[in-house]
């Protein structure tokens, strides 16, 4: 983050000196700054003064982006009155006596306004009528109005069976156009239950916690749903993209057989072409047989992966990708990388990253970090931080892949993707996280997912939940089957006549084996190849998609608030979401179901499967067989579609087609690259810029302005016209060509 004074447009400053009206907060005297983050952004500064009257700094941690922000246009330890203060885009007024700051539009219309508590450092704020969005994974709510949420990590006792791990995130997001984001203290919790929302600065004064001070925060004008989350990853840094690859299907496994098991299990997916790019292999301790010796080892089983160097090369050869869990890591990780201090403790970060070099070195391509829970904010960024700079350092230029069980601000830089915990297989679960990954997508990161079936096995789980939850993985960021009875999480694991390993937990309540009837259903591996074939298919639109999300904050799966901000219908909707800007998905989670009532919103929307027309702005009630999700694309949407892959690298002499939904004009920027290189323009990294005239019925293909790549070799699309018979041919060679249609 550069120094951006200029751009946000300072008009004044002002800095008071020691006065009589001395400013305390919990106690103690204080110093108040003001500062523009953005100029769209108040960033709110409460610093404690030590006792030679210096004030003492912010600690330094890895949840801001790096760079300086502008200076402070207040810096005040007292307060005689009230003060104005005039911005490029916003105005800012502070009152005493309690410590008030109010932040306007120049129109007048207020932003947000929040009060200081003296005594304890809370601060409360107008919570208004309409939803509040964000905070991060898990919670029981997709609207966090009317909750009292302790922002406590890991898995909530009665509740992460359903809504799963608590990732806590401090972004809230007014629908009514604010944000709140904070950065101090680490500890606090969000009471949202009245007409006033209060910030807490610890969750429980019995227990020794944070202190309330210092206390900094950023109060954002939202003048769109898309600044709300481009002014994110202002404060906390962009995305990085992720390696291709892991937007393929991920297949992860507990318990594992033999080497020749594992070998034969890779060549069953290639055998049955059913798509996939990645294997995990848990480690032993949470399973009996795992690719490592026991928890925090980084020794490869003899048992499972007798001869590793050759198994991985193998793997690789059938053209997948090998993540390997990991657990117990250091409690107080800490350090910088490389390292610069004689420090040789095993919670150094670069001592830790020592450790997987030798299985590293041995070709595997992402690691699976577990738990982290019990890490405190500060180990966990370290651990996120790893995971990056560490395989970097040993394959420079190439993307790198971690997937992480905790979350806090700034993961999204570190290439960190999350999943949602050891949730329980229960129809309620799949129901509750389409909600999750709305919200955790608004707050904290565009790669999210969640364990496909359910982690821990119940007497709900059967070949029909688990084909629904397959649908609505293939439409999640994380695509990954994961959970105990690991052979149940295969696509063709339910018509084998048995569960595979017995991994039924005892003393946790609510699990059991499910009916044995199950095992020999023959509908959902078939299900499961049609919705793998169509992520596949999708995947031009999809990396489009992630690559705006890096660009721009704009997650892959979307509230509907997003672009439909001044639908309230739209706005309340937890139950469905967009993904991309044109691709609307209903995922079906209800057992038995026939039907799906669903919102469309206002414009006019494509049937997926039948391709018939729908206005919007209406409920529909849509009938369902196992195999069909509802889902709708808007019209005006050019959606790229590709042959069939069983890997996202696999050459194909097919073309893509561009499929176009006639009754609006639109645009689509396809994006592409060589999928692992860091640096974009050694990527051969193109955009493509792609609209529909609707009144003239024709698309254009023009290069946009971002690419920086030399002339490709001439490429043909195949253009399909959606609910007629037009179909054309276009050879694009990097300069502008126009098809009427």
């Amino acid at each position: 983050m550069k120094l951006r004074a200029a751009a946000i447009g300072l008009l004044s400053t002002l800095v008071l000196p020691l006065a009589a009206a001395e400013i305390r907060i919990a106690g103690k005297p204080v110093e108040l700054r003001l500062a523009p983050a953005s100029a769209r952004t108040v960033r709110i500064s409460i610093l404690p003064i030590d006792a030679s009257g210096k004030s003492i700094p912010l600690p330094e941690a890895l949840i801001l982006a790096p760079g300086e922000f502008p200076a402070p246009f207040l810096t005040a330890r007292s307060l005689d009155g009230e003060r104005s203060f005039s911005l490029e885009k916003l105005d800012v007024r502070v009152s005493p006596s309690p410590l008030r700051i109010r932040v306007s539009r120049k129109d007048g219309t207020i932003v947000q306004e929040l009060t200081i508590d003296a005594g304890t450092g809370a601060f409360s704020f107008p919570a208004g009528k309409a939803p509040l969005l964000g905070l991060g994974g898990g919670g029981t709510t997709f609207d966090r109005r009317g909750v009292y949420d302790p922002m406590d990590n890991g898995h909530r006792s009665g509740e992460y069976p359903i809504f799963g791990s608590r990732t806590p995130v401090p972004y809230l997001i007014g629908t009514e156009g604010w944000a709140l984001f904070v950065h101090r203290p680490y500890e606090g919790a969000f009471d949202l239950r009245g007409p006033a929302g209060i910030h807490l600065p610890k969750k429980n004064p019995g227990i020794p916690k944070e202190e309330p001070l210092p206390l900094d925060l950023f109060v954002v004008a939202c003048e769109s749903p898309a600044a709300a989350l481009a002014e994110y990853t202002v404060l906390t840094g962009r995305p990085v993209m992720p390696p291709k690859w892991a937007l393929g299907y991920i297949q992860s496994h507990r318990t594992l057989g033999s080497p020749a098991d594992i070998i034969r299990e890779a060549e069953t997916f290639r055998e049955k072409k059913l798509p996939c790019d990645g294997l995990i292999y848990l480690g032993t301790g949470y399973c009996p047989a795992g690719w490592n010796l026991g928890h925090a080892s980084l020794d490869f089983n003899p048992a499972t992966f007798d001869k590793p160097k050759e198994m991985i090369d193998r793997l690789h050869a059938l053209d997948f990708k090998v993540v390997l869990h990991v657990n117990n890591a250091p409690k107080t990780l800490h350090g910088e990388f490389p390292k610069t201090t004689r420090d040789d403790g095993r919670d150094h970060i670069a001592n830790y990253w020592e450790r997987h070099r030798p299985a590293f070195a041995l070709g595997v391509d992402g690691w699976w970090p577990d738990d982290g829970d019990e890490l405190s904010i500060d180990s966990r960024l370290s651990r996120y931080f790893i995971y990056r700079q560490g395989p970097l350092s040993d394959r420079p230029g190439i993307r790198t892949f971690s997937l992480q069980r905790s979350a806090y601000p700034g993961l999204q830089r570190f290439g960190t993707w999350v999943w949602s915990g050891d949730v329980f297989s229960l129809w309620k679960t799949l129901a509750a996280h389409v909600a999750v990954g709305i919200n955790f997508s608004l707050s904290a990161s565009p790669f999210w997912g969640t364990d496909i079936g359910g982690f821990s096995p119940t007497k709900e789980l059967s070949g029909e939940l688990y084909a629904r939850w397959f649908q609505f993985g293939a439409f999640s960021p994380v695509f990954r089957s994961h959970g105990r009875m690991c052979q149940l999480r295969l696509p063709w694991g339910w018509n084998l006549g048995t569960m595979g390993p017995y991994e039924v937990v005892p003393d946790h309540a609510g699990t059991a084996a499910p009916d044995p009837s199950e095992f020999h259903n023959a509908e959902v591996e078939p299900i499961c190849r049609r919705y793998l074939n169509l992520r596949y298919q999708l995947m031009p639109y999809l990396y489009s998609a992630v690559r705006e999300a890096c660009d721009t904050g704009m997650p892959v799966m979307r509230a509907l608030w997003i672009h439909y901000p001044d639908d309230p219908a739209a706005v309340a909707l937890g139950d469905e979401y967009l993904w991309g800007r044109d691709i609307l998905v209903a995922p079906v989670t209800e057992k038995g179901a026939v039907r799906r009532d669903l919102y469309l919103p206002e414009g006019l929307w494509y049937d997926w499967w039948s391709n018939r027309p729908f206005p919007g702005k209406q409920r529909i009630s849509r009938y369902v067989d196992l195999a069909t999700m509802p889902i709708y694309v808007r019209a005006g949407a050019v959606i790229p579609f590709d042959p069939v892959r069983q890997y996202v690298d696999e050459p194909s002499t097919e073309p893509t087609t561009l499929r176009v939904y006639p009754g609006a004009d639109g645009e689509f920027v396809l994006y592409e690259d060589d999928g692992k290189s860091i640096d974009d323009t050694k990527a051969g990294a193109r955009w493509t810029r792609i609209a529909w005239n609707d009144a003239t019925k024709t698309l254009s293909i023009s290069p946009d302005a971002r690419t920086t790549a030399a002339p490709a070799a001439p490429r043909t699309f195949k253009i399909q016209v959606m609910g007629t018979r037009a179909v054309s041919t276009a050879v694009y060679s990097g300069k502008r060509v126009d098809i009427n249609l």
